[in-house]
């Protein structure tokens, strides 16, 4: 009997592991929505309607990210702006490290699977986003 509660309870402990993994980083590439953000007193706020999806490319551990639109025939609308970022890997922590003109900032990578990411930032917010799909409306 206790052999079997030491195994349920091994197995609810790894479950709750959601470290990202290194090798999952290219998961990260692609078009992305905000779904929702969790501040650090326990709100949320939910976003149902983006006017606008964040498009990350990533190749080693250097990337940009850019806001783009998305138009009704499945194409973005795009400027040559992009933020560019560098992932940091630090007390098996991943980070997205952005740096600009102005400002220099980190968010850690809390969840990373094929259709949904988190990050959180230094000032305890979290921001899920949902892999975006395009919507083509075209006669």
């Amino acid at each position: 009997m206790m052999k079997k509660l030491l195994i349920i309870c091994f197995i609810f402990l790894a479950s709750c592991n959601s470290k990202v993994d290194k090798s999952q980083l290219l998961l990260l590439n692609g078009y992305w929505e905000i779904k929702e953000v969790t501040f650090n007193d326990g709100a949320k706020k939910e976003y149902s309607i983006n006017s606008t999806v964040d498009y990350i490319q990533l190749d080693s551990l250097k990337g940009f990210r850019k806001k783009v639109n998305p138009k009704f025939n499945g194409t973005f609308e795009t400027s040559n702006d992009a933020e560019p970022f560098q992932i940091r890997i630090s007390n098996d922590s991943i980070f997205m490290s952005y740096t600009n003109n102005s400002n220099t900032w980190e968010e850690v990578l809390t969840k990373l699977t094929k259709e949904s990411f988190s990050v959180k930032n230094k000032e305890g917010l979290t921001y899920e986003y949902n892999r975006f799909e395009p919507i083509n409306i075209t006669p």
